[in-house]
């Protein structure tokens, strides 16, 4: 197992970083926790650690852990909130707090005794967590967008398109500030910035769910973009798939309509807490304002983003900013489901591609390879001529005459669209769209680009790598390099089935077949609570499930094939030591099997749509 892989076996659960000094008589033993989290809503948070040694066979025989609110009082073991006591065990993993009640936006600190079969005993370093708003009565902030549409671009129909909204909200910070915490959910997606400067490297946030039974919001510590007096926050929603990238007739089936949410909204709330202690909160309201003639004038996951540079608004998300033209946010309806700290990473660029060749296909068309299958977007600088639009389109593979074979991609557009607002240089790159992708199509050029002005972005969740594999054979290894790059690709909050046509769903039976394969490649542990969790939200009193979770299309009840409901609690165990899922989804699981052996004649499910 690899050094960083343990650790992040707790799904939910509190990962810290941090050894201890060794004590006389002990050789080269640590104790180490992971990544501290902030923003946890779990009232019984899991412990992990693990211990090194350079001797053979050490085993833990017990430990203790000590939880306090301060470091002073950890350090003096005073005033603990929780301390175990020693416990004879060799679990390292998933132990659950046992403590007196947390409370919401308190730190805490914790630390942890070892003792070993080699009778050497050593403490942790001290951690600490923070914890996030546990109760609906900590909310001040109120969902606020506009639900109408408001561009001429927009359609609300078919191959749907909607301009990113952009809100804004000026605000002062008056005194020496000890904490700022923002508490934010932008629904289908959204990208926050302070003061100009965006908060996180995050993308695609929050991850997706079924919005009408749970609702990720996100936590983050915001105090290095925070000025004395006056401060601006600014926000752009785009649709992700709270607005949907298909609107039709349900009956139409899979390309005739997705689900449909509504338009993108926002919660945001700003904590500042002040070293007198007296605090500001800053909330989603309508006091901030709001605009859609925003540059992304269309962004939809299926068919690219489209930005128009000529609707740039120099320094919007900075103060002194002249908003006057903005609307008024209004207050819109909540989505519906439980607002839930989201537990499981974001998605984030990873990994990025330099392109191997560009050749020209005619006077006006140039055919970018990127030299593999990779999943995500194309980041370009280029020379453009105002008001002529630059096209990039993306596809798997080529037709014999060296242009896109486009026919597997069924109707999705997959095209980005950049318009200069003045000749020159220009660097751009999406936000609110990916794609599936080796070769791209760029048009509205008047001259032959270089490979230099092409980067390949390759996103997909937040996750450590874990495993690899290499032989003396190049055909195993390349079997194993397409495997490898066809699971993160496929994995984007949802294990989807694709990541380049109209579909892209998380489709249970897909996950089957690779649920245990993917562990061996990457750290898998917080997704797959996750996504558990998205599959008991579809689940009726009956016990079916759907086959597609977050739900947002697909049969009830689910082909039998999708028993990657009950290998999700199984692996997560096996694997990675977490029986807390199969404690909690044990009825969920129940149901599900009680329901096919209903179905069963003879020992035998009778139905299925798969084959």
């Amino acid at each position: 197992m690899k050094k960083n892989q343990l650790l992040s076996l707790v799904c939910a659960a509190l990962f810290f970083m941090g050894c201890g000094e060794k004590p006389a008589g002990v050789v080269d033993l640590t104790v180490e926790l992971q990544e501290n989290p902030i923003g946890l809503d779990e009232q019984h948070p899991r412990f992990g650690w693990r211990i090194e040694s350079d001797q053979d066979d050490v085993m833990q025989t017990s430990y203790r852990i000590m939880v306090a609110p301060t470091k002073t009082d950890l350090d003096k073991a005073e005033n603990l909130v929780w301390d175990s006591g020693v416990v004879s065990s060799d679990q390292s993993t998933f132990v659950p707090y046992a403590g007196s009640q947390l409370e919401s936006r308190k730190d805490y600190y914790w630390k942890v005794l070892i003792t070993t079969n080699k009778r050497d005993s050593l403490w942790s370093d001290a951690a600490q967590w923070s914890m996030a708003l546990l109760d609906d009565g900590d909310w001040q902030a109120q969902w606020i967008g506009i639900d109408s549409s408001l561009n001429a671009t927009d359609r609300l129909t078919g191959d749907s398109r909607l301009a990113a909204r952009y809100l804004r909200k000026e605000f002062p910070v008056e005194g020496n500030v000890a904490s700022a915490r923002l508490y934010i959910s932008g629904l289908g997606f959204y990208e926050c910035y302070l003061n100009g400067r965006k908060i996180n490297e995050d993308i695609f946030a929050p991850t997706a769910t079924d919005y009408t039974k749970s609702v990720n919001y996100n936590v983050f510590d915001v105090m290095e973009f925070l000025k004395d007096k006056q401060n601006t926050i600014g926000v752009i929603l785009g649709n992700g798939r709270y607005f949907s990238m298909r609107l039709g007739d349900p009956a139409a089936g899979l390309l005739g309509s997705l689900r449909q949410f509504g338009y993108p909204k926002l919660l945001a709330q700003l904590e500042i807490t002040y070293k007198d202690g007296s605090k500001t909160v800053v909330v989603s309201d309508d006091s901030w304002k709001l605009t859609t003639n925003g540059p992304i004038i269309a962004n939809n996951e299926f068919d690219g983003e489209e930005y128009n540079a000529n609707y740039e608004m120099k320094g919007w998300n900075e103060n002194g900013f002249d908003d006057s033209a903005w609307m008024q946010a209004r207050k819109v309806g909540a989505p519906g489901g439980e607002l839930v700290a989201q537990r499981n990473p974001n998605i984030m660029t990873m990994d990025t591609v330099d392109p191997v060749s560009i050749n020209q296909l005619n006077d006006s068309t140039y055919i970018v390879d990127m030299g593999q299958n990779l999943v995500g977007w194309l980041a370009v600088t280029l020379k453009g001529q105002k008001d002529k639009p630059i096209k990039m389109r993306f596809s798997e593979t080529l037709k014999d005459d060296g242009s896109l074979y486009m026919d597997n991609l069924r109707g999705a557009h997959v095209t980005d669209i950049y318009t200069p607002a003045s000749d020159g240089l220009f660097s751009w790159e999406p936000r609110f769209t990916y794609h599936g992708f080796r070769f791209v199509e760029i048009t509205g050029l008047n001259y032959k680009p270089e490979l230099k002005n092409f980067k390949g972005k390759v996103n997909y969740d937040r996750m450590e790598t874990v495993g690899s594999f290499e032989s003396s054979d190049s055909t195993i290894n390349q079997i194993y390099h397409n495997a490898f790059w066809g699971i993160r690709g496929n994995y984007r909050s949802m294990p989807t089935d694709c990541p380049q046509r109209d579909e892209r769903m998380g489709w249970l039976n897909d996950l089957t077949v690779r649920i245990e394969q993917a562990v061996y490649n990457f750290d898998f542990s917080r997704f797959y609570a996750k996504f558990i969790d998205d599959i008991a939200d579809t689940q009726h009193e009956d016990g079916t499930i759907t086959c597609v979770a977050p739900y947002r299309f697909g049969a009830r009840p689910a082909d039998p094939v999708s028993a990657s409901y009950l290998l999700l609690a199984w692996k997560s165990y096996e694997y990675y030591g977490n029986r807390n899922i199969i404690r909690d989804h044990y009825d969920g699981l129940k149901g599900w099997v009680d329901y096919l052996a209903s179905r069963t004649q003879d020992g035998i499910v009778d139905y299925s749509y798969y084959g």
